[in-house]
């Protein structure tokens, strides 16, 4: 009886998670609001019913017709487009990092003086604001069809995306190690390699390779806007209803991908 009763109790102390909004009728309110939002949402939308099923065999047809991929016709052009992505990708990535790192260390609030901070910062949130296709479109305009406007694009990209996360990084590094050079009397740059570099460059690397993969999908979708790489053999293939040869190109960026994505799985398994 005793143990009965003892288990009872524990049972009754067993923690529970706290609920994300503590007042239960404001909890109710919340899903009651949403619920009426949704199905005032979902009813207001108009779906032609008629035409969805009308384009159910052209969609089967417009699928079919991807099959079986064309490897061997556009086979020179395929090749070229994607050696101009792997290009592309290649360096936009090692000269976005590159240009990244200062103004990551520029962005970490306990790091640089205020001036530094606000300024790199600002940089890291514009280049931010926009998305790639958006910033191809204008970098076409100002260097013309061709990689080189992809290959800009990609670049300020990857320092809007490295920078800020290095930033973060490092402000969120344990100060102790930190401390401990200062301590010593090391100067600015011995406290970087020592004290900051050990903790953020595992990370670093993997977030690297990480761009690396998002850069050459990228460049599939600045080539449709004229940026250069696979992006246009695919946007021409699409314009001529080459379907077989889309198909190939669609198998090429995804092949890539799995490669890079293996790769980098591996490499950050070794330097963590």
């Amino acid at each position: 009886m005793t143990a009965t009763v003892s288990m009872e109790s524990s049972a009754s102390r067993r923690w529970k998670k706290p609920p994300l909004i503590s007042s239960p009728p404001l909890r109710w309110c919340l899903w009651v609001g949403a619920g009426v939002y949704l199905a005032v949402a979902l009813g207001t939308t108009e779906v032609n019913w008629a035409r969805v099923l009308e384009g159910v065999p052209r969609g089967a047809k417009f699928v079919g017709g991807f099959f079986p991929p064309d490897f061997i016709t556009n086979l020179d052009e395929i090749l070229s487009g994607l050696y101009e992505s792997i290009w592309m990708t290649v360096t936009s990535t090692a000269v976005g990092v590159a240009l990244s790192i200062p103004i990551g260390l520029g962005a970490a609030k306990n790091l640089a003086p205020a001036p530094v901070y606000y300024m790199c910062r600002g940089i890291l949130a514009v280049t931010r604001s926009f998305q790639e296709v958006i910033i191809a479109i204008f970098m076409v305009k100002l260097f013309g069809f061709g990689p080189f406007a992809g290959f800009i694009t990609l670049v300020i990209a990857t320092v809007g995306f490295y920078g800020k996360l290095l930033a973060e990084d490092i402000e969120d590094m344990d100060p102790g190690q930190a401390e401990a050079v200062k301590a010593t009397g090391g100067s600015w740059f011995q406290w970087i390699n020592y004290a900051v570099q050990p903790q953020v460059m595992p990370r670093m690397i993997g977030l690297g390779l990480y761009r690396l993969d998002i850069n050459f999908r990228e460049s599939a979708v600045v080539g449709i806007v004229g940026a250069g790489g696979i992006g246009v053999v695919l946007n021409n293939a699409f314009d001529q209803y080459d379907y077989g040869t889309a198909a190939a190109v669609l198998l090429v960026i995804i092949g890539i991908v799995m490669v890079v994505e293996y790769t980098s799985g591996y490499v950050r398994k070794q330097v963590q």
